[in-house]
């Protein structure tokens, strides 16, 4: 009942959202010729009535009727719509804020609007443009952002620390993080991606957690495809936040939480891991040795600084017996765990590695510049951060979630060498 309240609520929301920017579509294209007129009137109102009906039907449908490979593609488009409206919506605000002042002004000052210019109170011309620029630009990048989610980039960095043991200097480390498999809808561009990591011929290789978005039959198809993911002292994994089934409505959930089926998924995504050939670290270390010296890789389940995420992890099984190793290195998915617990509990960690936040999938990298809105919800979101001696990395993610594109942000491979 209150679901469908709350739908109606939005749908009458968006109406007046939809009258409001086609307030400035009119006033931009008044002057046009009567058919070039109707034909923007008709596309700006379909697509309107497209996302008014979609919402309409999600309630009742969850679009069970389309094809799994077109739902996130619809659901980009249609929030991606709005989303520009929106954007619109801010510039038409602008302006009518502006004109409300100049209004007051005039009335209070001579004592009757009656002396405002006639251009005083009409819709600016230059603010409307804009907002249309603005939105309909934001919705073509996130169009175009469909054609880069296997778009892979390769980003190489050396770190120096003075404890590394000589006998591990030049390693050369390779991590991947956030795969979410049952994002995937073309596995010839993914293997592309296992061959680029392949080719950067490394030591041992990380993987930082959300091998699946939430099921572990999400990886059937893509078993011969990571199982290509090797090295030579190993591939060492840890879990996320969605490998947990935990974003599931499970139906044998009994009043306590706790759901077999649930354990099972978990189980087997456990499983496939090892089906990989990779060693799955559930809050324990492992040592890697070279020529009789070692170092220490610490793995975690998930653990977040943020209430809405779980905190599986347990650093204090993962640490106990390792306080004697020179050289550590911690994998936790979540970035947040690094200031909430790492930094001032365990400062002997030396270099963290964590994904999760995607970059949000959504920003502006250029050398010297870097920007995403991830910034406003993580402190560290992306790329190296250092604090001390010692040092974080957060990887963009090798796969996409919910928006099935990247803007800027783009999958990564990121390559470490121990210098």
């Amino acid at each position: 009942m209150r679901s469908g309240f709350n739908t109606i609520i939005l749908l009458v929301v968006l109406v007046l959202l939809d009258v409001y920017v086609f307030m400035a579509v009119k006033a931009i294209v008044g002057g046009s010729s009567t058919r070039l007129r109707s034909i923007i009137y008709g596309v700006y109102w379909g697509m309107s009535a497209l996302v008014l009906l979609s919402i309409t039907l999600l309630p009742f449908t969850n679009w069970d009727f389309l094809p799994p490979v077109v739902k996130p593609y619809l659901r980009a488009m249609l929030i991606g719509i709005v989303v520009a409206k929106l954007l619109v919506a801010v510039f038409l605000l602008l302006d009518d804020l502006r004109r409300a002042i100049q209004w007051i002004i005039l009335k209070f000052s001579k004592g009757s609007a009656a002396t405002l210019p006639a251009e005083g109170i009409s819709r600016s011309r230059f603010l409307s443009q804009l907002g249309l620029i603005a939105g309909g630009g934001l919705f073509a990048t996130l169009v175009y952002g469909f054609s880069n989610k296997y778009n892979y980039r390769i980003h190489k960095l050396k770190l120096a620390f003075k404890n590394l043991p000589p006998a591990f200097k030049g390693l050369r480390i390779v991590q991947i993080s956030d795969v979410h498999s049952g994002s995937f809808n073309n596995k010839e561009a993914v293997q592309k991606g296992i061959e680029m990591i392949k080719a950067q011929k490394p030591d041992v290789i990380f993987f930082t957690g959300d091998l699946v978005n939430n099921l572990s039959a999400e990886m059937d198809g893509y078993m011969e495809v990571f199982n290509k993911v090797q090295a030579p002292m190993g591939v060492y994994s840890t879990l996320g936040n969605h490998d947990y089934g935990d974003y599931v409505e499970w139906e044998d959930r009994d009043i306590h939480g706790y759901s077999k089926k649930r354990n099972d998924n978990l189980d087997r995504l456990k499983q496939i891991h090892g089906e990989l050939g990779w060693r799955l670290l559930m809050n324990e270390h492992v040592t890697l040795e070279r020529e009789g010296q070692q170092i220490g890789i610490l793995g975690i389940e998930n653990w977040s600084a943020m209430s809405r995420f779980p905190k599986y992890g347990d650093m204090k099984k993962a640490y106990a017996g390792a306080a004697h190793l020179p050289f550590k290195i911690l994998l936790s998915h979540d970035p947040t765990h690094w200031d909430a617990q790492v930094r001032p509990e365990y400062p002997d960690i030396d270099l963290t590695l964590a994904g999760h936040t995607h970059g949000m999938q959504f920003g502006v990298e250029i050398p010297g510049f870097r920007w995403s809105p991830a910034r406003f919800v993580y402190k560290e979101w992306a790329g190296l951060y250092k604090e001390g001696d010692q040092r974080l990395y957060v990887n963009r993610g090798f796969g996409f979630l919910g928006y099935p594109g990247r803007v800027g942000i783009l999958p990564e491979i990121t390559v470490i060498d121990l210098v």
